[in-house]
């Protein structure tokens, strides 16, 4: 469960540090007062559906990729985990589409490391790798950002005899 708490706080987390970005929406000229920019919605582990990938842009997509629970000699155990956190943009222009998916890369980036906590819980750690992608395809643009957690370690209700 700590992971699935773990997404929950960090997209309610996303959504608001990104908020008042406000980013290019595929028009369709369908409807005229259709919305020509919005913020990036933000989902977990995957879009509602495959015509999402590119109907849904701009949008921030939390994927929760590796967890893992360790003990070393003489440390105390600790549980961590990976959340890859992929970033869509639209843009006609293929120097603002690839700008936007930075800026809000480094936003998030910027506001994880000034916090270092998620819920209270949740610790951030080192390193943070991130990426936008050279070879999107125009008129869509990605980029994503890897991040590393700590998280509460899960404990056992009745003491070991063996030990």
């Amino acid at each position: 469960m700590t992971p699935i708490i773990l997404m929950d706080r960090l997209a309610e987390f996303v959504q608001d540090v990104t908020k008042d970005i406000k980013l290019q929406v595929r028009v369709r000229n369908q409807n005229p007062n259709e919305e020509k920019v919005r913020e990036a919605n933000v989902y977990k582990m995957g879009l509602p559906s495959k015509d999402d990938q590119t109907q849904k842009i701009p949008y921030i997509l939390l994927q929760f990729l590796t967890g893992k629970d360790d003990k070393q000699e003489r440390e105390p155990e600790e549980s961590t985990c990976k959340i890859r956190i992929v970033i869509a943009t639209y843009s006609e222009d293929g120097g603002v589409g690839p700008y936007d998916v930075l800026n809000l890369i480094l936003r998030i980036r910027g506001e994880l490391e000034k916090t270092g906590v998620i819920g209270k819980q949740f610790v951030l750690q080192k390193p943070l790798e991130y990426i936008v992608y050279p070879d999107s395809t125009p008129p869509y643009y990605l980029g994503e950002m890897i991040t590393n957690w700590s998280m509460p370690t899960i404990r056992r209700e009745v003491e070991e005899i063996w030990q």
